[in-house]
């Protein structure tokens, strides 16, 4: 039987904030679209769309954050993984594992590795040996973040029995079951319907075989330096509440995913347009004398 857990959810704090009306359609999921912000000055970074899947630039010391806006008038669980990594418990990410809770339509920042209810490790992008996941031994999935969205299941009142009034009898007795069905109504309504509830919160178990959609191959690359990864930075104040969330499926309503490298590796593997050669088609006979070399 599924399990309901205890999930964690953005405190309202600096780093998020509730919005009153839909956020603005942009690239990303349908429940929650997910951006890159440079957190230096605040600006997102642009995506670029290869083959199905968006990709970002980043740069060597770059702090970022993982906005996360819910586009829908429910609550919602998000379970975060930067370079295949839960980002709250640190483990070998699974959509199983715990996340945040987005409130309708709020928007939240997350800056870091949770460390603890208050605190956040920061994330910067950082040359792949010194990633995170690298220095934890799990470089395989470096450059990649990924969340899976879960719809909260909504209780359903359990259906009350109609009872069958006497075919004959004083009115005294007619009143005596109209007072009892109507009872019987006000205590079916306090009680949500009995159901299975979701693994929500963080399970010290199972590896991830999978939790993102794979990723369409690249085009060849060449000439690429040393990959990007996420590295975990300085403490800073994050703070966080708790809640509780159950889950509507077992299987994320959607998973969205963004991958990032450098500009450089990112040209080079024909994701990102390369520079325009200084010079136009050349000619064989230009004219003129041979000049002096520099």
């Amino acid at each position: 039987m599924l399990k309901r857990r205890t999930l964690i959810a953005m405190a309202l704090a600096a780093a998020s904030g509730a919005c009153s009306s839909p956020p603005a359609a942009a690239a990303g999921g349908h429940l929650v679209q997910v951006q890159i912000v440079d957190r230096a000055g605040g600006d997102l970074l642009p995506e670029v769309r290869q083959r199905g899947t968006h990709w970002v630039a980043g740069r060597p010391g770059e702090r970022y954050a993982v906005r996360l806006a819910n586009r829908s008038g429910a609550r919602v669980l998000v379970v975060l993984s930067v370079d295949g990594i839960n980002a709250v418990s640190g483990q070998t990410a699974a959509t199983s594992q715990t996340g945040y809770v987005l409130a309708p339509w709020q928007t939240a920042d997350i800056t870091g590795w949770r460390k603890t209810d208050a605190e956040a490790a920061a994330f910067y992008f950082t040359a792949l040996p010194d990633s995170y996941a690298a220095r934890t031994d799990r470089p395989h999935n470096v450059g990649v973040i990924g969340v899976a969205v879960f719809r909260e299941r909504v209780p359903v009142p359990r259906p009350v029995p109609l009872e069958v009034a006497p075919s004959s009898g004083s009115s005294g007795s007619r009143q005596d079951s109209a007072e009892r069905r109507a009872q019987a109504g006000a205590d079916g309504a306090d009680k949500p319907a009995r159901g299975p509830a979701e693994a929500g919160s963080a399970d010290r178990g199972a590896a991830m075989g999978a939790a993102a959609a794979p990723a369409a191959p690249a085009p060849a690359v060449t000439a690429r330096a040393e990959r990007l990864g996420t590295g975990h930075g300085e403490r800073e104040y994050s703070p966080i509440s708790r809640t509780s969330f159950e889950r509507a499926s077992s299987s994320p309503a959607e998973i969205v995913q963004i991958r990032y490298d450098s500009h450089a590796n990112l040209v080079a593997a024909g994701i990102l347009p390369g520079p325009r050669a200084p010079y136009g088609i050349p000619e064989p006979f230009p004219g003129g004398y041979v000049p002096d070399p520099r």
